[in-house]
């Protein structure tokens, strides 16, 4: 009793400080507008907290391509791949993955948590280095940890520090290194500079790796993601992403990389050995989804108009806002009671986000982090525009 008692102290010490997280349920598919159940019934909300970037996730010839694979492929495989797991769905995908992104190849996740999870254990020894933004997704931190490999850490987007870190690096004799960052940091909605980073990892003999999970489909010609958005391209070495954000948003991630790469991981990347195949209605969706999201100029189109004046707009309103160029628009508020309060007063005005606080995000830095969608109508964002500043006033915060 006494370990539970300490883990009911622990919650009970969340709860008292505004950080205990709480779910919502959704009545329906994900889109612009939700059905959110509560204690008042079912209502009809604007979606401003999505990660569905294209409005992809209940797209109709996405949802065919999932059942039609449930007559053809079955419910589920029972199995990982290297043992009865692998259809030929599962290898269609990762080849169009892998075109989609300019690799040679690229290997199927669970997650694209349990990609990060797997690559750095499989790839690096303890004689060579893994260097990591500070902002890094909890997944790449994760996944570092598991690994043998040296670590060192730079300042969010701090290109001397990087520097430091290679000759550190170099100094300290690492055999190879591997430079890590996310293209687009998921709680600041910053694009990292991957021409400066590829610059000096160029210099200094390193591979460099991103996570592109907030930008493939949606950013860059083509929605190739953040190494065409910022003209890296071909110098991005390995490119983790996920198939449950603008890509269908079901789940599973990848990695696309040079052919050795992708051999290796399937060799030795523990979270792909000992996990189950990806559903064949999820592989199948997510092949549509890519197609769909590689023609989806329109789209893109819209979800940037949205973000532009979203933007604009809570910024003339009053609104402290962390500063861009993806659909990610962080809200500051820095405390996480105002955060909360400010979440509940939006919900009342008919918009759906969330309030991220510690340790989510550092103390002090609490936000609401507000995504645009092309599933969002002109209509809706002025909804949401009109809610945050009503809110805003009402609780002192503008």
């Amino acid at each position: 009793m006494e370990f539970y008692d300490h883990l009911k102290r622990t919650l009970a010490e969340i709860e008292a400080n505004d950080l205990t997280k709480r779910e919502r349920l959704i009545a329906g598919p994900q889109g612009g507008r939700i059905d959110v159940v509560d204690g008042a019934g079912t209502r009809r909300l604007v979606n401003l907290c999505s990660n569905n970037y294209l409005g992809l996730a209940d797209h109709p010839d996405i949802v065919a391509a999932a059942k039609a694979a449930l007559d053809q492929f079955g419910f589920g495989l029972a199995s990982v791949r290297f043992i009865c797991g692998a259809q030929t769905l599962h290898r269609a995908l990762e080849q169009t993955i892998a075109r989609y992104l300019g690799k040679d190849d690229a290997i199927l996740f669970a997650a694209c948590f349990d990609a990060n999870g797997g690559v750095f254990e499989a790839l690096l020894g303890p004689e060579d280095a893994v260097i990591s933004d500070g902002l890094n997704h909890a997944s790449i931190i994760d996944g570092i940890r598991l690994s043998k490999a040296r670590r060192y850490r730079y300042g969010n987007g701090d290109l001397n520090a990087l520097e430091d870190c290679l000759k550190q690096a170099d100094a300290d004799g690492a055999r190879f290194k591997l430079v890590v960052t996310d293209g687009v940091f998921s709680m600041d909605g910053y694009v990292a500079d991957l021409p400066g980073i590829c610059g000096l990892a160029e210099r200094h003999g390193a591979v460099v790796m991103v996570d592109d999970c907030h930008a493939t489909g949606h950013l860059g010609a083509q929605g190739r993601g953040t190494p065409t958005l910022t003209g890296a391209g071909d110098r991005v070495g390995i490119i983790s992403g996920t198939l449950g954000k603008t890509l269908g948003g079901a789940m599973g991630g990848f990695v696309a990389a040079a052919q050795p790469v992708v051999d290796l991981l399937r060799q030795r990347a523990r979270p792909y050995l000992f996990s189950n195949s990806l559903a064949p209605a999820v592989a199948a969706g997510s092949l549509r989804a890519i197609e769909i999201a590689e023609a989806a100029d329109e789209r893109r189109k819209t979800l940037g108009s949205h973000a532009s004046r979203f933007r604009a707009a809570l910024g003339q309103a009053g609104f402290e806002l962390l500063p861009g160029q993806s659909p990610i628009i962080p809200v500051m508020l820095h405390d996480a009671g105002r955060a909360q309060a400010m979440a509940r007063a939006l919900d009342a005005r008919g918009v759906y986000v969330a309030g991220f606080f510690f340790p989510v995000v550092p103390q002090g830095r609490a936000r609401i982090r507000t995504q645009m969608s092309a599933a969002l109508s002109e209509a809706d964002v002025d909804l949401a525009i009109d809610a945050f500043k009503d809110a805003g006033k009402t609780l002192g915060l503008i």
